[in-house]
């Protein structure tokens, strides 16, 4: 029998030579608005849209200003970077699921799924219709959309009542005289709605996050929690108190209006939504900027309440925390509405990422969505699967002038139209021989893109270079081996 006097000193030696417990993983917390540009939010520079949350969001991480999503709406949006995969490489260029393209693949919350976290969707990740409304959900209707059952371990759908809503709304598209009723559909509607936050889609997925994050405190897995809003998407539906500050609407500004905008532009070139199209005179496009600043200031405080949650569970020193969107928005901009553009206020997307341990800071390099799914699998030790298309942002979220890339590519599938982005240029090609139009606009010179320079003799050689670029990297997207 071992003498007493010995028993503490082996157990130091044993402790010693133990190898070392691994360190928990971090968990991951994406939260994705839906049509979010980010010349509304607070710390991109507005200051008449009111998005405190956000804005501390920013200033405790890292604030990308050059972020691009890889298709201007919704469904190839989110089925790239969800899948890591280009639309142009999966075919996905509409709103379908991209698991019959992927097949077996993992998706970016499959993949951590199967490395044994907790994985959850609340609301909106892959696309689903905004929601119709609570009287269209009948027992029997799928509301899941494109989702894909294979990513999640739980989810949960978080309908509201829309344009439906109690309360004092408005279609503003195509209404010049007044007589249209409120409305459903991808329409310019805004309602003033009463009642509280919890009545809608956003602040009943709040809610549920809430829970959530209170249910998984003291759990041993890890846990991939992505919250989807659905608003500043049309209707622009919220809570009245987040009108107030932007009425009366009358005293909103509306962006500059240039004569001749539209005269050096292809046809495709021309938003599907204008303020022409659409019949917004001045005071319709003032309302349709207040209620979309309103939809944004109510999913801002959503936000709030589920990162104050993450907060009150102990868990945010331990989460990596996303904000972004599927893609931007025009909001009048070249007397262009909504999405599909592929000029700056459509392609770029928010991006707030926020790392545990991270000092905050401003990064300007280029990055794309497709960069998310290596740079967290990178972040929480998984491996990082060779096939995907996007790339670990790990040297740009620890040095502030580092790269990955040089160039960002995105697309408008509806218009056949491609972005190659870089430092100095952004140059748009629509329909792979380029027989629909091109663009070209210098952005050092011109931030505003109000000069085509495409057709100009002195920029040809520029265009042909592009034109090269463009076909060469369509050519590498389509033959990424989707098997390795």
């Amino acid at each position: 029998m071992p003498c007493p006097r010995l028993l503490p000193c082996l157990a130091l030696l044993l402790l010693a030579l133990a190898p070392a417990a691994a360190a928990p993983r971090p968990n991951v917390l994406l939260i994705v608005a839906d049509d979010l540009t980010k010349t509304a939010l607070g710390s991109y520079g507005n200051r008449i849209c009111q998005t405190p949350n956000l804005d501390r969001l920013a200033a405790s991480g890292l604030r990308f200003t050059r972020a691009y999503c890889q298709g201007t709406y919704c469904g190839p949006s989110r089925a790239s970077f969800l899948s890591g995969y280009y639309p142009q490489a999966t075919g996905v260029l509409g709103y379908t699921s991209p698991r019959a393209a992927i097949g077996e693949r993992a998706t970016w919350p499959q993949h951590f799924r199967q490395a044994g976290y907790h994985t959850a969707r609340i609301g909106k990740i892959y696309h689903m219709g905004v929601p119709g409304g609570v009287e269209d959900l009948g027992p029997d209707r799928d509301y899941n959309g494109a989702d894909d059952p294979a990513s999640w371990t739980e989810r949960w759908n978080t309908p509201g009542p829309e344009w439906r809503a109690a309360g004092t709304g408005e279609t503003l598209e195509r209404n010049p005289d007044g007589t249209k009723p409120v409305m459903g559909g991808n329409t310019f509607v805004v309602v003033e709605a009463d009642g509280d936050d919890d009545e809608h889609h956003d602040g009943k997925a709040a809610a549920k996050a809430v829970e959530y994050l209170r249910t998984r405190r003291g759990r041993p897995e890890p846990f991939f929690l992505a919250v989807g809003f659905v608003r500043p998407h049309v209707p622009f539906v919220a809570p009245r108190k987040y009108f107030a500050p932007y009425l009366p609407y009358e005293n909103l500004p509306l962006p500059p209006k240039v004569p001749g905008d539209w005269d050096d532009l292809p046809k495709a070139g021309i938003n599907y939504k204008t303020s022409v199209n659409m019949q917004l005179d001045e005071r319709r496009q003032r309302k349709a900027i207040g209620g979309y600043y309103a939809s944004v200031s109510f999913m801002d405080a959503q936000v709030g309440r589920v990162l104050a949650a993450l907060a009150e569970a102990g868990q945010a020193d331990d989460t990596i925390v996303i904000f972004t969107s599927d893609h931007g928005y025009h909001l009048g901009e070249h007397d262009f509405w909504a999405k599909v553009s592929l000029l700056e206020q459509s392609a770029q997307v928010p991006l707030l990422v926020r790392v545990p341990g991270g000092r905050p800071g401003v990064r300007d390099a280029l990055v794309e969505l497709l960069d998310l799914f290596p740079t967290t699998a990178a972040l929480c030790g998984l491996p990082v699967p060779a096939r995907l298309q996007g790339r670990d942002l790990a040297p740009v979220l620890a040095d502030p002038g580092a790269r990955v890339r040089d160039t960002a590519f995105s697309a408008a599938p509806s218009t056949k139209g491609f972005l190659l982005r870089d430092d100095r240029f952004a140059f748009i090609q629509y329909q792979e021989d380029a027989s629909a139009g091109i663009e070209l606009y210098d952005l050092a010179a011109d931030p505003g893109q109000y000069t085509n320079l495409a057709r100009r003799p002195e920029h040809a050689a520029t265009v042909a270079g592009y034109r090269e670029r463009l076909t060469a990297t369509l050519r590498a997207v389509r033959t990424n081996d989707l098997g390795r």
